[in-house]
């Protein structure tokens, strides 16, 4: 009977050297993409399996599980490092954390280096391509927490039925026009979001506008106050709750009012959606069962679960607070001291991604 095949064999296969198979397998991402499908599919081909980091002999290093974030003090992330941490201690991982400050290229290289470290990986709002993702997951338990590929277990937000809540809850206060405030241009949920708010307000017979992109904080939120103000939209719909505070306090120094002139609804529900004047009327995500079902499901994956179905799609809720009104009959337009009268709702919808 011949023996299982080694690396060596898989590089004949493939026609490249014992180096560049080893490499495939340890540093996703230092490897052109058509080599390492070429010898993914040699590999295949001959039952080559490279062995994985879980059964490597436990005087090696503790078990443990990678959560990769975009931006660990975006406190977004808060609530999902929790749930994250406390399923890796109830299974006896250990949790390594790390943030990539909002970069596909950092963020590429930090997972390079977590590989040989980690049982697998919880990638939390991914900002890598399709193709870089779909690597890592070749060769280790991966776990993509709001991004979706179909090659790893993904556990997502309901950004469709989120957003639809949102604007039915604007359309039935009066407002006609929607401005969407987009999120960082890689982000997939940005995407999503203002997909399902182009959706709903042709649903709805709303115009929607979109300003961005722009980065995910409270100072990007103050910087898009001015532009906010001079456009024709009575509300403001934020891809997250920081860009939302960061509107409501930049409109305010502008002398608009919100919610009396401007209504303007967040995304999440972090804490200081509650802390603000006026309390903001946001979107609230499950982060804390998202981090800790992602991390159970990595778990699952490294030993030895095969993802199978479709994503797991997370529920979310409108919480209204003070931030969003009806809109009046007469609303202050952008230009100071003049108004405008109220218009009939249009499904004209505008923008761009």
């Amino acid at each position: 009977m011949p023996g299982r095949p080694t690396i060596y064999d898989v590089a004949l296969e493939a026609g490249v050297a014992a180096s560049t198979v080893s490499r495939a397998y340890s540093k996703p991402g230092r490897v052109h993409a058509d080599t390492a499908q070429r010898i993914f599919a040699a590999a295949e081909r001959l039952g080559y399996r490279a062995a994985p980091a879980h059964a490597r002999p436990p005087a090696e290093r503790q078990k443990a599980i990678g959560l990769v974030v975009a931006d660990v003090t975006n406190p977004f992330y808060g609530d999902i490092i929790k749930g994250a941490y406390e399923a890796a201690r109830e299974a006896g991982y250990q949790l390594i954390l790390t943030h990539t400050n909002e970069s596909p290229e950092v963020e590429r290289e930090t997972i390079e280096h977590e590989l040989a470290q980690v049982d697998g990986i919880v990638i939390a709002s991914s900002r890598m391509s399709d193709s870089s993702l779909r690597m890592v997951a070749k060769q280790k338990a991966v776990v993509l927490l709001n991004r979706m590929i179909p090659e790893a277990s993904c556990v997502l937000n309901d950004n469709d039925r989120g957003i639809r809540l949102a604007a039915e809850h604007l359309a039935a206060l009066g407002h006609d026009r929607i401005l969407y405030l987009g999120g960082p241009q890689a982000s997939w949920s940005d995407g999503v979001r203002w997909r399902a708010l182009r959706e709903a307000a042709a649903d709805l017979g709303l115009e929607a506008r979109r300003v961005g992109p722009n980065e995910p904080n409270v100072l990007a939120g103050l910087s898009a106050a001015r532009r906010v103000a001079h456009l024709e939209a009575t509300a403001v719909m934020a891809y997250n709750d920081q860009l939302a505070i960061g509107i409501v306090k930049g409109l305010r120094k502008l002398d608009v009012r919100v919610p009396e002139e401007v209504s303007v609804v967040g995304f999440d529900d972090i804490t200081y959606a509650e802390l603000i004047e006026p309390q903001l009327t946001t979107v609230a995500s499950p982060l804390y069962r998202m981090g800790f079902t992602g991390v159970q499901n990595c778990i699952a994956v490294a030993r030895g679960a095969v993802p199978k179905g479709p994503p797991l799609v997370l529920p979310m809720r409108l919480v209204v607070r003070q931030s969003t009104s009806q809109r009046s009959r007469n609303s202050i337009s952008p230009a100071r001291g003049t108004t405008r009268p109220s218009k009939p709702a249009t499904s004209i919808v505008s923008g761009s991604r």
